[in-house]
Protein backbone atom coordinates (compact mmCIF):
# COMPACT_ATOMS: atom_id res chain seq x y z
CA UNK A 1 0.00 0.00 0.00
CA UNK A 2 1.78 3.11 -1.67
CA UNK A 3 1.13 5.97 1.09
CA UNK A 4 3.44 8.32 -0.67
CA UNK A 5 1.64 8.52 -3.69
CA UNK A 6 -2.30 8.43 -2.13
CA UNK A 7 -4.20 11.37 -0.51
CA UNK A 8 -5.76 10.54 2.71
CA UNK A 9 -9.33 9.71 1.26
CA UNK A 10 -7.34 7.25 -1.20
CA UNK A 11 -5.75 5.93 1.49
CA UNK A 12 -9.05 5.74 3.58
CA UNK A 13 -11.09 4.21 0.23
CA UNK A 14 -7.90 1.27 0.47
CA UNK A 15 -7.63 0.94 4.06
CA UNK A 16 -11.40 0.19 4.15
CA UNK A 17 -11.22 -2.27 1.24
CA UNK A 18 -8.62 -4.25 2.88
CA UNK A 19 -9.10 -3.80 6.15
CA UNK A 20 -12.40 -2.54 6.71
CA UNK A 21 -11.24 0.36 8.47
CA UNK A 22 -11.74 4.00 7.40
CA UNK A 23 -10.70 7.67 7.83
CA UNK A 24 -10.02 7.29 11.23
CA UNK A 25 -6.80 5.04 10.97
CA UNK A 26 -5.91 6.29 7.46
CA UNK A 27 -5.86 10.31 9.19
CA UNK A 28 -3.58 8.87 11.71
CA UNK A 29 -1.41 7.03 9.57
CA UNK A 30 -1.27 10.29 7.19
CA UNK A 31 -0.63 12.29 10.32
CA UNK A 32 2.48 10.16 11.23
CA UNK A 33 4.20 9.98 8.06
CA UNK A 34 3.43 13.47 6.87
CA UNK A 35 2.73 15.49 9.70
CA UNK A 36 5.39 13.70 11.60
CA UNK A 37 7.82 12.16 9.62
CA UNK A 38 7.38 8.74 11.21
CA UNK A 39 7.40 5.54 9.38
CA UNK A 40 7.08 3.54 12.47
CA UNK A 41 3.43 4.45 13.71
CA UNK A 42 2.79 1.22 15.79
CA UNK A 43 3.00 3.39 18.68
CA UNK A 44 0.61 6.04 17.87
CA UNK A 45 -2.70 5.57 19.88
CA UNK A 46 -4.90 4.93 16.88
CA UNK A 47 -2.86 1.49 16.54
CA UNK A 48 -1.58 0.43 19.89
CA UNK A 49 -4.73 -1.19 20.92
CA UNK A 50 -4.72 -3.40 17.79
CA UNK A 51 -1.39 -5.38 17.96
CA UNK A 52 -2.33 -8.04 14.57
CA UNK A 53 -4.07 -4.63 12.41
CA UNK A 54 -0.87 -2.79 12.98
CA UNK A 55 1.39 -5.72 12.29
CA UNK A 56 -0.15 -6.71 9.19
CA UNK A 57 -0.54 -2.78 8.20
CA UNK A 58 3.15 -2.22 8.56
CA UNK A 59 3.71 -5.40 6.24
CA UNK A 60 1.54 -3.85 3.63
CA UNK A 61 2.41 -0.06 3.92
CA UNK A 62 4.79 0.57 0.97
CA UNK A 63 7.40 3.26 1.25
CA UNK A 64 8.91 4.65 -1.34
CA UNK A 65 12.74 2.79 -1.88
CA UNK A 66 14.05 6.16 -2.41
CA UNK A 67 17.53 7.54 0.00
CA UNK A 68 19.57 10.41 -0.43
CA UNK A 69 23.17 9.81 -1.44
CA UNK A 70 25.36 13.55 -1.77
CA UNK A 71 24.21 17.11 -0.28
CA UNK A 72 26.25 20.01 -1.55
CA UNK A 73 25.47 23.87 -0.37
CA UNK A 74 26.38 27.25 -1.86
CA UNK A 75 23.62 29.36 -0.23
CA UNK A 76 20.89 26.62 -1.56
CA UNK A 77 21.40 23.02 -0.71
CA UNK A 78 21.24 20.73 -3.30
CA UNK A 79 20.70 17.02 -2.37
CA UNK A 80 20.79 13.86 -4.70
CA UNK A 81 18.45 10.97 -4.50
CA UNK A 82 19.13 7.54 -5.43
CA UNK A 83 16.19 5.91 -6.77
CA UNK A 84 14.83 2.16 -6.46
CA UNK A 85 16.01 1.09 -9.97
CA UNK A 86 19.49 2.98 -9.63
CA UNK A 87 18.76 5.97 -11.45
CA UNK A 88 19.03 9.39 -9.61
CA UNK A 89 17.68 12.49 -9.16
CA UNK A 90 18.34 16.10 -7.79
CA UNK A 91 16.62 18.86 -6.03
CA UNK A 92 17.02 22.01 -4.92
CA UNK A 93 16.14 23.51 -1.39
CA UNK A 94 16.55 27.55 -1.75
CA UNK A 95 16.16 29.93 1.64
CA UNK A 96 14.65 33.26 1.29
CA UNK A 97 13.25 35.98 3.64
CA UNK A 98 10.30 34.66 5.68
CA UNK A 99 9.93 31.38 3.05
CA UNK A 100 11.84 28.58 1.53
CA UNK A 101 11.63 26.69 -1.70
CA UNK A 102 11.83 23.36 -2.81
CA UNK A 103 12.67 22.75 -6.25
CA UNK A 104 11.57 19.01 -7.02
CA UNK A 105 12.38 16.93 -10.47
CA UNK A 106 9.25 14.88 -12.42
CA UNK A 107 11.39 12.72 -14.50
CA UNK A 108 14.79 11.20 -14.66
CA UNK A 109 16.36 13.33 -17.26
CA UNK A 110 14.51 15.19 -19.72
CA UNK A 111 13.26 14.62 -23.26
CA UNK A 112 12.22 18.25 -24.33
CA UNK A 113 16.25 18.91 -25.19
CA UNK A 114 16.36 22.52 -24.93
CA UNK A 115 20.03 23.35 -25.78
CA UNK A 116 21.12 25.76 -22.56
CA UNK A 117 19.67 23.16 -20.62
CA UNK A 118 22.30 20.21 -18.87
CA UNK A 119 19.08 18.06 -17.66
CA UNK A 120 17.98 18.38 -21.79
CA UNK A 121 21.29 16.67 -22.64
CA UNK A 122 20.61 14.11 -20.42
CA UNK A 123 18.27 13.21 -23.05
CA UNK A 124 14.95 11.06 -21.71
CA UNK A 125 15.32 8.26 -18.83
CA UNK A 126 12.11 7.91 -17.39
CA UNK A 127 9.07 9.51 -15.18
CA UNK A 128 9.25 9.59 -11.62
CA UNK A 129 6.17 8.10 -9.82
CA UNK A 130 3.77 10.42 -7.90
CA UNK A 131 6.01 8.52 -4.53
CA UNK A 132 8.76 9.18 -5.88
CA UNK A 133 8.24 13.03 -6.21
CA UNK A 134 6.51 13.58 -2.66
CA UNK A 135 9.27 11.59 -1.76
CA UNK A 136 11.65 15.03 -2.22
CA UNK A 137 9.61 16.98 0.32
CA UNK A 138 9.85 14.37 3.12
CA UNK A 139 12.94 14.22 2.41
CA UNK A 140 13.90 17.95 2.59
CA UNK A 141 11.31 18.24 5.55
CA UNK A 142 12.45 15.26 7.60
CA UNK A 143 15.69 13.90 6.42
CA UNK A 144 16.83 17.42 6.12
CA UNK A 145 14.76 19.12 8.42
CA UNK A 146 14.05 21.75 6.46
CA UNK A 147 10.73 23.70 7.03
CA UNK A 148 9.47 24.11 2.73
CA UNK A 149 7.03 26.43 2.19
CA UNK A 150 6.74 26.21 -1.77
CA UNK A 151 6.82 23.86 -4.61
CA UNK A 152 8.54 24.98 -7.94
CA UNK A 153 8.31 22.17 -10.43
CA UNK A 154 11.42 23.60 -11.58
CA UNK A 155 13.93 20.41 -11.79
CA UNK A 156 14.64 17.64 -13.73
CA UNK A 157 12.34 16.91 -16.41
CA UNK A 158 8.78 18.44 -18.16
CA UNK A 159 6.24 18.43 -15.59
CA UNK A 160 3.57 18.14 -17.75
CA UNK A 161 5.19 15.36 -19.97
CA UNK A 162 4.55 13.18 -16.72
CA UNK A 163 1.05 14.78 -16.32
CA UNK A 164 -0.95 11.55 -14.33
CA UNK A 165 1.90 11.33 -11.85
CA UNK A 166 2.79 15.26 -11.71
CA UNK A 167 -0.69 15.96 -10.65
CA UNK A 168 -1.15 13.07 -8.13
CA UNK A 169 1.78 14.48 -6.43
CA UNK A 170 0.04 17.78 -6.05
CA UNK A 171 -3.11 16.51 -4.82
CA UNK A 172 -0.82 14.58 -1.90
CA UNK A 173 1.23 17.92 -1.16
CA UNK A 174 -1.86 19.77 -1.09
CA UNK A 175 -4.02 17.43 1.38
CA UNK A 176 -4.60 19.24 4.85
CA UNK A 177 -4.30 16.19 6.62
CA UNK A 178 -0.70 15.65 5.72
CA UNK A 179 1.72 17.73 3.61
CA UNK A 180 -0.35 20.73 3.68
CA UNK A 181 0.78 22.75 1.07
CA UNK A 182 -1.56 25.34 -0.56
CA UNK A 183 -2.54 25.24 -4.04
CA UNK A 184 -0.96 28.74 -4.21
CA UNK A 185 2.50 27.64 -2.81
CA UNK A 186 3.01 25.36 -5.63
CA UNK A 187 3.84 26.05 -9.15
CA UNK A 188 4.24 23.97 -12.25
CA UNK A 189 6.92 25.25 -15.28
CA UNK A 190 6.85 23.65 -18.44
CA UNK A 191 8.64 24.12 -21.52
CA UNK A 192 5.36 24.99 -23.54
CA UNK A 193 3.82 21.60 -23.17
CA UNK A 194 0.35 22.59 -24.85
CA UNK A 195 -1.54 19.59 -24.73
CA UNK A 196 -0.74 19.38 -20.84
CA UNK A 197 -1.39 23.22 -20.63
CA UNK A 198 -4.76 22.47 -21.93
CA UNK A 199 -5.08 19.28 -19.20
CA UNK A 200 -4.04 21.24 -16.70
CA UNK A 201 -6.70 23.77 -17.06
CA UNK A 202 -8.92 21.44 -17.08
CA UNK A 203 -8.59 20.60 -13.37
CA UNK A 204 -9.85 23.59 -12.24
CA UNK A 205 -6.98 24.48 -10.06
CA UNK A 206 -6.97 28.06 -10.36
CA UNK A 207 -4.52 29.15 -7.40
CA UNK A 208 -1.85 26.52 -8.84
CA UNK A 209 0.66 28.54 -10.35
CA UNK A 210 1.71 28.10 -14.03
CA UNK A 211 5.30 29.34 -15.26
CA UNK A 212 5.97 29.16 -18.92
CA UNK A 213 9.97 28.78 -20.10
CA UNK A 214 9.67 30.94 -23.52
CA UNK A 215 12.61 32.23 -23.82
CA UNK A 216 12.25 33.55 -27.35
CA UNK A 217 9.13 35.38 -29.24
CA UNK A 218 10.09 34.06 -32.66
CA UNK A 219 9.21 30.67 -34.18
CA UNK A 220 12.37 30.49 -35.75
CA UNK A 221 15.43 31.01 -32.56
CA UNK A 222 12.46 29.61 -30.41
CA UNK A 223 12.56 26.34 -32.01
CA UNK A 224 16.33 25.94 -32.47
CA UNK A 225 16.63 26.95 -28.66
CA UNK A 226 13.59 24.87 -27.33
CA UNK A 227 12.85 21.99 -29.85
CA UNK A 228 9.40 21.40 -28.48
CA UNK A 229 8.35 24.65 -30.52
CA UNK A 230 8.30 22.74 -33.79
CA UNK A 231 5.16 20.83 -32.26
CA UNK A 232 3.59 23.59 -30.41
CA UNK A 233 4.68 26.91 -31.64
CA UNK A 234 4.47 30.48 -30.56
CA UNK A 235 0.96 30.81 -31.25
CA UNK A 236 -0.52 28.22 -30.39
CA UNK A 237 1.38 28.23 -27.04
CA UNK A 238 -0.40 32.08 -26.56
CA UNK A 239 -3.86 30.63 -27.31
CA UNK A 240 -3.74 28.08 -24.46
CA UNK A 241 -2.40 30.71 -22.37
CA UNK A 242 -5.09 33.16 -22.74
CA UNK A 243 -7.49 30.31 -22.19
CA UNK A 244 -6.15 29.14 -19.08
CA UNK A 245 -7.93 30.01 -15.91
CA UNK A 246 -6.19 32.11 -13.27
CA UNK A 247 -7.93 32.93 -9.67
CA UNK A 248 -8.34 36.62 -8.87
CA UNK A 249 -5.02 38.61 -9.93
CA UNK A 250 -3.68 35.82 -11.13
CA UNK A 251 -0.36 36.06 -13.06
CA UNK A 252 0.78 33.17 -15.58
CA UNK A 253 5.05 33.56 -14.68
CA UNK A 254 7.14 33.45 -17.94
CA UNK A 255 10.75 32.84 -17.49
CA UNK A 256 13.19 34.41 -20.23
CA UNK A 257 16.82 32.64 -19.67
CA UNK A 258 19.44 35.25 -21.23
CA UNK A 259 21.80 34.43 -23.42
CA UNK A 260 24.68 37.18 -24.63
CA UNK A 261 24.61 38.27 -28.47
CA UNK A 262 21.52 35.26 -28.86
CA UNK A 263 17.97 36.88 -27.26
CA UNK A 264 19.11 39.90 -25.44
CA UNK A 265 18.76 42.49 -27.63
CA UNK A 266 16.52 45.75 -27.71
CA UNK A 267 14.32 43.69 -30.92
CA UNK A 268 14.71 40.85 -28.54
CA UNK A 269 12.53 42.50 -25.74
CA UNK A 270 9.81 44.68 -28.15
CA UNK A 271 9.19 40.98 -29.31
CA UNK A 272 8.98 39.35 -25.74
CA UNK A 273 6.36 42.50 -25.26
CA UNK A 274 4.46 42.11 -28.00
CA UNK A 275 3.95 38.41 -27.85
CA UNK A 276 3.15 38.85 -23.80
CA UNK A 277 0.57 41.99 -24.81
CA UNK A 278 -2.83 41.17 -23.58
CA UNK A 279 -1.64 38.06 -21.13
CA UNK A 280 -1.55 38.39 -17.55
CA UNK A 281 1.83 37.42 -17.28
CA UNK A 282 5.25 38.24 -14.90
CA UNK A 283 8.48 38.26 -16.48
CA UNK A 284 11.38 36.34 -14.84
CA UNK A 285 14.90 37.40 -16.40
CA UNK A 286 17.56 34.62 -15.57
CA UNK A 287 21.05 35.26 -16.71
CA UNK A 288 22.06 32.00 -18.23
CA UNK A 289 24.25 29.54 -16.29
CA UNK A 290 26.87 27.63 -17.80
CA UNK A 291 26.70 24.17 -17.70
CA UNK A 292 29.99 22.44 -19.07
CA UNK A 293 29.11 24.07 -22.60
CA UNK A 294 31.11 26.69 -24.53
CA UNK A 295 27.97 27.40 -26.80
CA UNK A 296 26.80 30.13 -24.92
CA UNK A 297 27.63 32.51 -22.48
CA UNK A 298 25.89 35.01 -20.32
CA UNK A 299 25.42 38.35 -20.69
CA UNK A 300 26.95 40.94 -18.61
CA UNK A 301 25.25 41.74 -15.16
CA UNK A 302 25.30 45.43 -17.23
CA UNK A 303 23.33 43.92 -20.42
CA UNK A 304 20.93 42.05 -17.89
CA UNK A 305 19.98 45.17 -16.45
CA UNK A 306 19.91 47.35 -19.76
CA UNK A 307 17.80 43.78 -20.84
CA UNK A 308 14.92 44.11 -18.20
CA UNK A 309 15.10 47.91 -18.55
CA UNK A 310 14.06 47.78 -22.08
CA UNK A 311 11.10 45.51 -20.96
CA UNK A 312 9.96 47.61 -18.27
CA UNK A 313 10.14 50.56 -20.69
CA UNK A 314 7.17 47.92 -22.42
CA UNK A 315 5.05 47.84 -19.85
CA UNK A 316 6.22 44.61 -18.11
CA UNK A 317 6.40 43.11 -14.81
CA UNK A 318 10.09 42.52 -14.31
CA UNK A 319 11.95 40.55 -11.85
CA UNK A 320 15.49 39.69 -12.57
CA UNK A 321 15.88 36.15 -10.74
CA UNK A 322 19.40 36.54 -9.17
CA UNK A 323 21.58 32.97 -9.53
CA UNK A 324 22.30 30.97 -6.71
CA UNK A 325 23.83 27.91 -6.57
CA UNK A 326 26.15 28.33 -9.43
CA UNK A 327 29.42 26.61 -7.69
CA UNK A 328 27.27 23.59 -6.85
CA UNK A 329 25.43 22.86 -10.21
CA UNK A 330 22.14 23.86 -8.54
CA UNK A 331 20.98 26.53 -10.20
CA UNK A 332 18.46 26.87 -13.25
CA UNK A 333 19.62 24.94 -15.85
CA UNK A 334 22.02 23.06 -14.43
CA UNK A 335 20.86 20.00 -12.97
CA UNK A 336 22.25 16.75 -14.02
CA UNK A 337 25.49 17.74 -14.26
CA UNK A 338 27.34 16.21 -11.67
CA UNK A 339 25.29 12.88 -11.75
CA UNK A 340 26.27 12.55 -15.30
CA UNK A 341 30.06 12.98 -14.05
CA UNK A 342 29.82 11.44 -11.08
CA UNK A 343 30.74 13.77 -8.93
CA UNK A 344 29.51 14.83 -5.05
CA UNK A 345 30.00 15.84 -2.04
CA UNK A 346 28.79 13.41 0.24
CA UNK A 347 25.91 13.79 2.84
Amino acid sequence: MNVFGLTCKELADEMSRRYGKGIYHAAALYREVFKKGNTSFSEAPEFSRSISFTRQLNEDVRLPSCRITEKLEDGVTKFASLLGDGHSIESVIIPAQGRTTLCVSSQVGCRMGCRFCVTGGMGFLRSLTAEEIVWQVYAARFVLNCRIDNIVFMGMGEPLDNFENVMQAVLVMNDQRGLDIAFSHITISTSGHVDGIRRLAGFHLPRLRLAVSLNAAEDGLRSHLMPINRRFPLACLKKELQAFPLGRGGVIFVEYVLLKAINDSRDDAKRLAQYLEGLPVRVNVIAYNAGGSTTYAPPSPEEVLRFCGWLAEEKLFVCLRQPRGQSIMAACGQLGALLAEGIHGKV
